[in-house]
């Protein structure tokens, strides 16, 4: 009996392996730093705030606008293990993509344990459908939509550039042009056998539905893949092996490792133009790196 749970981790090495939380002292300083960082941005970029794209009170839209008809659009969707974050903490990029020439949007979503899994993945579904829908309305071109999102954002993000579901709502498959996931969990299995279940109450069936890793893009893209250097290993194979699978399936995939952040600051380098994350969005978006 060798009271493995998943690979070669016992329950307690496998809860380790998915708690990012363990990585760092404290999440406090960072979590301020999204929410100041985002309402700097609210308070000084021309801005549509709570745009609703649902009938929930969460399925709403924060919404910065490009300077010019037909640019690209860059959309984030906010991690926190499904269950933490708004929108209203994940537009601190928005100086840094408006300035290069974008639009962009936070897309909000219901929190579990509240909300399941699935219900998540689908309210971002409807809320990229929006955006797509209304693109015009950004200055933005639905030809040149740039998904992007952080640890469980992440994962919404391959959820979002997964093919199958673009038809229930008359949107072409493949329409996202591009993606850049950071530290994301693009494989459910390890996270079901966790005590992250407690919250996510997820099934074996609704682990492999709702995997990235189950559910490639519909059609090859350039994708980045990020994570930092302090993450768990469990994390880091997340990202590397989600990364093979998309290039096997003729993806261009660039795996970025950002020195000196940890799994809860690496998104705020995207404040940072010169940083290897943000050139690289830039680049695989069109736009000046």
């Amino acid at each position: 009996m060798t009271g493995f749970v998943y690979r070669y981790w016992d329950q307690s090495e496998l809860n380790r392996q998915m708690s990012a939380r363990g990585t760092v002292p404290d999440i406090t300083p960072m979590m301020q730093d999204y929410a100041r960082h985002s309402a700097t941005m609210r308070a000084t970029l021309s801005c549509e705030l709570n745009v609703a794209y649902g009938p929930t009170p969460a399925e709403r839209l924060d919404i910065f606008p490009a300077s010019k008809p037909g640019s690209p659009i860059f959309v984030f969707i906010h991690g926190g293990y499904w269950r933490m974050l708004d929108a209203a903490d994940s537009t601190f990029m928005a100086q840094t993509f408006v300035a290069a020439g974008a639009a962009v949007v936070a897309i909000n979503y219901a929190l579990a344990p509240g909300a399941s899994v699935a219900e998540i993945v689908r309210q971002c579904r409807a809320g990229l459908a929006w955006v797509y829908e209304n693109a015009a309305r950004l200055n933005g071109d639905p030809a040149r939509i740039h998904v992007s999102g952080s640890s469980a954002g992440g994962h919404l993000g391959g959820m979002m550039i997964a093919g199958g579901w673009a038809g229930d709502y008359g949107l072409p498959e493949g329409f996202v042009q591009s993606a850049s996931l950071l530290s994301g969990l693009f494989d459910l299995e390890p996270v079901q056998l966790s005590n992250c279940n407690e919250w996510l109450n997820l099934d074996d069936a609704s682990a492999r539905a709702l995997s990235p890793q189950n559910n490639m893009p519909a059609l090859p893209l350039p994708l980045l893949i990020c994570y930092a250097p302090n993450e768990t290993e469990g994390f880091k194979l997340q990202s590397e092996c989600y990364a093979a699978s998309c290039r096997a399936l003729g993806c261009e995939v660039e795996i970025i490792i950002e020195p000196g952040t940890n799994h809860f600051d690496l998104p705020l380098r995207f404040m940072d133009k010169a940083a290897a994350l943000t050139q690289a969005a830039l680049r695989v978006m069109k736009l000046q790196a």
